[in-house]
This record gives C-alpha cells, sequence and structure tokens, in this order.
C-alpha cells in the first residue's frame, strides 16, 4: 500500500519541480540576453509601395511587431528582404531615380526625419536637423535633393501651418520652396519646371496644387468642395495622379492633365484613404492604401485589410499581392 501511494505521488512532486527548475534556468539565461526585436515570419499589413527606376522592385512597409518596417521585393511580390529592424517606425518610402538609395521618413517617440539609406538597407542618414519635425520626402531628378514637408499633424485632429523644403544630400543645405499655409506631399515634375503638392484651404478644404520648380506661381489644379490630394507625377510630366472622394463614396484614383484639365478623368481605382504613385512605366499607376496615423497611437480599422495594388491602365484591371 506505501509502495502504491509513493509511485503515485511520485509525478505530482517530480513535474513541478522539474517546471520550476526550467523555468529558473530559462530566467537565468533570459537575464543575460539584451531582449531583441522578435522575427515575424508572415506578414499580413504591407502598405505604402514605391517601385524601383526599373520597375523589377518595390520598397514598401510591413508591419512587424507593432513597428513599420521597410521592406523590398520583386514587382510581382517574390523575395521580400527586411531592410529595417531597429526598434522604431519607418514611414514614406521613396525610391531614387538613379536606384542607389532610398528615402523615408525615421520615428524615433514623437520625432520624424527625413532619412536616406542604401538599397540593402546600410549607411542610414538622417537629413534633416532635429528642430524640424519633417515628413513625406519625394526624390529630384538627379538624385542630388530630396523634397520634403514639415509636419501638418503637430496637434492633431487640427492641422497646423506646413512647409515644403528640399535638402542637398552632399552639403544638408535645406531650400524652402513652399510656405505660407497648410503644403504637404510635394514631389517634382521630371523635367524639374514644376512641384506638385497638396494644399489645405480654410479648415479642411484640400486641393492639388501646382508651382514653378523653385515653389513660385502656386495655383489650384482641381478647385473642388471635395478632398483632392496626395498627387503623383506620371513619367513623362503630362499628367497628374491624384485621390479625391469627390464621387461621394470614399476616395478614388484620379488622373488629370498637367494643366488641370479633365480632372474627373477615369476612376482607376477605389481604396479608402487611397494615394496614387505612378510607376515608370506609362501603362500602370500603383496606388497605396493609406491609413493616417493617429498620434494616439490608434489606427483606423482598414488596417487589416492592407494591400498593395496596382491598376494596369489599358485596359483597366486591378489586382492584389
Amino acid at each position: 500500500m506505501t509502495s502504491h501511494l509513493s509511485s503515485s505521488l511520485l509525478p505530482r512532486i517530480f513535474f513541478p519541480v522539474l517546471l520550476a527548475t526550467l523555468l529558473t534556468w530559462l530566467h537565468a539565461v533570459a537575464a543575460e540576453r539584451a531582449i531583441s526585436i522578435p522575427v515575424q515570419i508572415t506578414h499580413a499589413q504591407n502598405f505604402d509601395p514605391f517601385p524601383s527606376p526599373d520597375d523589377k522592385k518595390l520598397v514598401f512597409i510591413s508591419m512587424i511587431s507593432g513597428k513599420e518596417q521597410l521592406f523590398t521585393m520583386n514587382a510581382d511580390g517574390s523575395n521580400a528582404a527586411q531592410l529595417t529592424r531597429d526598434d522604431v517606425d519607418h514611414e514614406d518610402p521613396a525610391w531614387s531615380p538613379d536606384g542607389t538609395r532610398i528615402a523615408f521618413v525615421l520615428i524615433t517617440k514623437d520625432h520624424h526625419s527625413i532619412a536616406v539609406m542604401r538599397t540593402d538597407g546600410s549607411n542610414v542618414e538622417v537629413l534633416t536637423p532635429p528642430e524640424q519635425n519633417t515628413i513625406h520626402p519625394n526624390w529630384s531628378a538627379d538624385s542630388k535633393r530630396v523634397i520634403y514637408c514639415t509636419n501638418d499633424d503637430l496637434e492633431p485632429p487640427k492641422k497646423n501651418s506646413a512647409n515644403i523644403n528640399a535638402v542637398d544630400l552632399a552639403t544638408k543645405k535645406i531650400t524652402p520652396l513652399i510656405t505660407g499655409g497648410i503644403n504637404t506631399y510635394g514631389s517634382w515634375s521630371p523635367d524639374m519646371k514644376h512641384i506638385a503638392f497638396r494644399k489645405i484651404i480654410g479648415e479642411e478644404n484640400s486641393e492639388v496644387f501646382v508651382a514653378d520648380g523653385d515653389g513660385s506661381n502656386a495655383r489650384n489644379l482641381t478647385n473642388n468642395p471635395f478632398f483632392d490630394g496626395w498627387p503623383a507625377w506620371s513619367p513623362d510630366g503630362s499628367k497628374i495622379a491624384f485621390a479625391s472622394n469627390r464621387r461621394g463614396h470614399g476616395y478614388q484614383i484620379f488622373v488629370m492633365d498637367a494643366d488641370g484639365t479633365s480632372p474627373l478623368g477615369r476612376e482607376y481605382g477605389r481604396a479608402r484613404h487611397g494615394a496614387a504613385l505612378v510607376s515608370r512605366r506609362k501603362s500602370h499607376l500603383l496606388y497605396k492604401l493609406r491609413c493616417e496615423r493617429l498620434r494616439s497611437g490608434l489606427r483606423d480599422l482598414d488596417d487589416a485589410f492592407r494591400a498593395i495594388t496596382a491598376v494596369d491602365l489599358s485596359p483597366v484591371s486591378v489586382f492584389r499581392s
């Protein structure tokens, strides 16, 4: 009887002791190692794509353990490679025209800086000074300058004034281009003669403007009471793609002539917070599903459904990767 009780009690005593010993050992091992960022092997939230100059690759954002990390992949969605692995957010990636660098927004705590790196993720360099809070980088045609804007969301939901500047990569010299009011999403035309940008008039009337290459002679192209914004040039500079909710059922991508004529164009895609991005090939319009970051840390419910989407303009078709 005593032998039977001993044999039945043995597992109850042995396994708790073994578990406690194992946990103590794991705690000791963990204490000796710095906590690293987990590497996620599946990615459900991919957004903000930007094509390489030859259209063979995309740089994009993927959410990894709550952080926005930059990846590249082939245009067909294969061979994804992670570029950034630090414990900060990275937004608005833009591939340089010469194909050697990627500009992006580096977010540390509540500060946004414009940074550039090699296409393999090496040689990260911050371009903007710490006193500036900066977003939305784009490149000059010669890849020697980056155009960007100061942050218009310092105290959301109210917008604050924002200027569009350019920074020289070699000298770090900053040149103001468009000032006065709320000016964001600036980008030079392929020939550098014009700048397309978004300007908010009054409280919340977002319009697409174009100015001369030095920021002078700004004029309103869309002039519509609905939202118009997030412009992008076609490769030949003859057209501008932009997002609008003028049809009253969410945001769609439209294309207009660069002088603002035919602004209604055709509806090329439908997405909540859609931002246009035209690839180097004239037959393709890439657009990205955007969601404005709330400084409270919350995100739009559409986050779970983000996808990288492209539209073939002739004929119009949509595919998702």
